[in-house]
């Protein structure tokens, strides 16, 4: 009798899994099994949203387990030691976990082949399956290079590359029973505040395998034909809102590309977006220090300005557009991609600061703060990283203009403004004087546009 451990790490799903498809397949019991890592949970990583939205779905994950005769083992602590002690109980002779770009990652990968190897004298075969990106870091390659990097003509490699096709999700999985004299396989699931001391944001989306395939289906059921015009207005539910889901794998990136229908409008605009995660992976797992060294350096000087970093955190920058994307961020745990472009542009160019503070204030709020692509795009709009243009700035006040034109994204997360006219909504400064002026709550802005444009362009020499 053959018996597989499915270590769950980042596709907390049974749709699309290959790694769980494998080994039912080829084993006769299958013991599923994810454990909270002690490493991370102790690390910044471990944000208050990004947790809960991770025990929801390790819940949800269970619960499509046992609806397939199955359950989820849970445990706690190292992963290699807790998949050491659960081998050796249930006699497994196979792991199969997917692949991730991370270093960490790696490293974990490693030392179960290290486990497999000598403490269990090769009685453990280790099966590494696709299932985090959808073409896997390497396979592509530009001419005299290992990785891409610039997305443009990884996107042309990428779109007529051969792609993964989604596996059916298993109808039975049959993971053995502890015996009536047994302590219980399973193990309980712990309670949020037993993984976190912070608090959630007060908004948070819906996590687990459930509700990711109900946001798919009504994404692709209609607003993705409208993605070309809406991606970027941000009062309007125009995203798909399935990077939380991508995220933590409750959605796979493959089932999302068989979704696509490239004649339809919108389906190119997102399969160009779901690309762009894959080239980040690729990025990351070329640059394991893509978090915290500059990809390509500008020899900046970066400025050190508590008082204005805490102002753009608490979104009392005096820019109505950055000070709405950053209460979306504490309120949601959750920003509009194009708020989070202008919001990073905003500190690092405005007032200079380094990418890094930002891309963690980031990392300590957002459900989908994924390191590939958290990192790799504040690296992108801060110039340092795979940006052809690295010293593009964006004005807060004509982005505002442009894709919030009638104030409604401001006025919903900023309340100050909320009586101000749709003509000075993006500039309240301007009504000042007049009945329309801002309340006394709101701040002026930090920094003049103009002057901190100059300001920018001359540390970088442009």
């Amino acid at each position: 009798m053959t018996t597989a451990i499915v270590l769950f790490t980042r596709d907390l799903r049974v749709h699309d899994q290959p790694a769980l498809a494998a080994a039912c397949r080829g084993a006769d019991r299958v013991v599923p099994l994810f454990v909270f890592d002690e490493t991370i949970l102790q690390s910044r990583y471990a944000a208050p949203n990004r947790v809960s939205a991770l025990l929801d779905s390790v819940r949800d994950l269970r619960h499509s387990l046992q609806q397939r005769g199955g359950d989820l083992i849970v445990r706690r602590g190292d992963p290699v030691e807790r998949i050491h002690e659960l081998a050796v109980e249930v006699a497994a002779d196979q792991l199969h976990l997917s692949a991730d770009v991370s270093g960490y990652a790696e490293r974990r990968e490693q030392r179960l082949r290290t486990l497999a190897r000598d403490p269990l004298r090769g009685r453990l075969s280790v099966h590494v399956h696709p299932g985090i990106v959808q073409v896997p870091p390497g396979d592509l390659s530009p001419s005299g290079g290992d990785h891409f990097k610039v997305f443009s003509p990884y996107w042309r490699r990428w779109v007529v590359a051969d792609h993964r096709m989604p596996e059916p999700a298993p109808n039975h999985v049959p993971t053995p029973i502890a015996g009536p004299d047994d302590p219980p396989l399973a193990g309980a699931l712990p309670a949020l505040e037993e993984l976190t001391d912070g608090t959630t944001a007060p908004n948070l989306p819906p996590a687990g395998e459930t509700a990711a395939r109900e946001r798919t289906d009504a994404w692709f059921d209609g607003p993705i034909d409208a993605y070309d015009d809406t991606r970027n207005h941000l009062a309007e539910d125009g995203t798909s809102r399935l990077s939380p889901h991508l995220h933590l794998g409750t959605i796979s990136v493959a089932e999302l590309v068989a979704r696509v229908d490239r004649t339809r409008p919108g389906h190119e605009a997102f399969l160009q977006e779901l690309c762009w995660r894959d080239f980040n992976h690729q990025l990351l797992a070329a640059r394991p220090d893509l978090t915290h060294a500059d990809v390509r350096t500008q020899g900046d000087a970066w400025r050190d300005e508590q008082d204005a970093v805490e102002a753009w955190k608490e979104g009392l920058t005096g820019y109505p557009v950055v000070d709405a994307g950053l209460r979306q961020l504490r309120r949601d745990g959750w920003m509009h991609n194009r708020a989070r472009m202008i919001v990073a542009s905003f500190l690092t160019k405005h007032l200079y600061v380094d990418w890094r503070v930002g891309a963690w204030h980031f990392m300590d709020h957002l459900v989908d703060g994924d390191l590939a692509n958290n990192f790799g795009q504040w690296q992108w709009t801060a110039g340092t990283g795979t940006d052809s243009r690295p010293n593009r700035m964006f004005n807060p006040v004509t982005q505002g203009q442009r894709h919030d034109p009638d104030g409604s994204y401001v006025r919903a997360y900023v309340p100050e403004l909320a009586e101000v006219d749709d003509a000075h909504i993006h500039a309240p400064w301007e009504a000042d004087g007049t009945l329309l002026r801002a309340t006394s709550d709101y701040p002026p802005p930090i920094v003049d546009h103009r002057e901190a444009r100059q300001r920018f362009l001359a540390a970088r020499g442009a």
